[in-house]
């Protein structure tokens, strides 16, 4: 990613805390970025499978169960 800089939803120090939490020592500034960009990737696919499920049950709000079922 070298010369683009991208701004992510997901703030890089709580990914850091979450690495840290599990096991690591330290953590480079591009396995955050690489981790919030593999996150936002996989939180982008749930949230529009989570909306299509809420859609195709009749509802505009997506529910726990959507996300669960998304998960999945």
């Amino acid at each position: 990613m070298a010369g683009t800089k991208r701004k992510n939803i997901i703030p890089k120090a709580a990914l850091g805390r979450m690495l840290v939490n599990h096991g690591a020592k330290r953590v480079s500034e591009e396995a955050l970025v690489t981790f919030a960009d593999v996150l936002e990737d996989i939180g982008k696919d749930i949230a529009d499978e989570a909306n299509r499920i809420a859609k195709h049950s009749g509802r505009k709000t997506i529910h726990a169960a959507d996300i669960k079922l998304a998960a999945k």
